[in-house]
């Protein structure tokens, strides 16, 4: 299963705009929630065995970040 890492930085795009990318850095985590440097907790979601976030909460036009989309540092 591809999991959230502690110190690694996932990311999205939007849906309606390409160029805004939706960014979190995991600070902590636990077996069911992920917590972000900004401070804020996301309930953690598993599909076909990746986990998944919610950052802007549920709707049909929210973003979804999964843990196999990390960002490469430069």
């Amino acid at each position: 299963m591809k999991t959230f890492e502690i110190g690694k930085t996932y990311y999205t795009r939007s849906i309606c705009d390409y160029d805004c990318i939706i960014k979190v850095t995991v600070a902590s985590r636990t077996a069911k929630t992920v917590k972000t440097t900004d401070g804020k907790s996301f309930r953690i979601a598993v599909w076909s065995d990746i986990e998944h976030i919610k950052p802007w909460g549920r709707g049909s036009m929210m973003p979804i970040i999964d843990a196999t989309k990390t960002m490469i540092a430069a």
